[in-house]
């Protein structure tokens, strides 16, 4: 199962002075237990299907050619697009960076389960490497007289390293 899930569970036309009316849908998006939402047009849709058919094979994407004010057909193409993402999503094991952006998912690196940490130092063609990025900033070295009332920064460190020193006394 892949860790992004998709859906469009509804749509809305938006009026404006500036341009003729258009359609907008709600995109859900899970991943890794949070979701989100994003609203895309179908103008949006379409100029992602023309930029992922240079690196991916594709399904079908509905119609561009609709009119766009009659209920039945918004539905259809509503149905038509989630399945389009879903589709995606599930013949792709990798998703590429243009589909992910679309989705406004932030892309991490990321090391299969299965590694360990000796593989990491092994570079291949594909691979990808751990990135740190900081939790907590110290305004003093804790380590240096940590005074008695910063409690805090003592539980963090103890947290910390517990968390290293004993990772399979983690709470599941």
């Amino acid at each position: 199962m892949h860790p992004v899930r998709v859906s469009i569970p509804s749509f809305r036309s938006e009026n404006n002075s500036i341009e003729k009316g258009y359609t907008v849908f709600k995109i859900d998006v899970l991943m890794n237990g949070r979701q989100h939402s994003v609203e895309k047009r179908y103008s949006e849709f379409h100029a992602l299907h023309k930029m992922l058919k240079k690196s991916i094979k594709l399904p079908e994407i509905p119609s561009k050619h609709v009119r766009n004010w009659v209920p039945k057909v918004l539905e259809q193409r509503r149905q038509g697009l989630e399945l389009y993402l879903q589709t995606i999503i599930m013949e792709n094991e990798v998703l590429p960076k243009i589909f992910l952006d679309f989705l406004n998912i932030r892309h991490f690196p990321s090391v299969p389960k299965t590694e360990s940490c000796g593989s990491f130092d092994t570079e291949s063609e594909g691979s990808s490497k751990l990135s740190h990025q900081p939790v907590l900033l110290f305004l003093r070295d804790p380590y240096l007289l940590p005074s008695a009332h910063d409690a805090f920064s003592n539980v963090v460190i103890e947290g910390v390293i517990h968390g290293v020193f004993y990772p399979d006394l983690q709470p599941r």
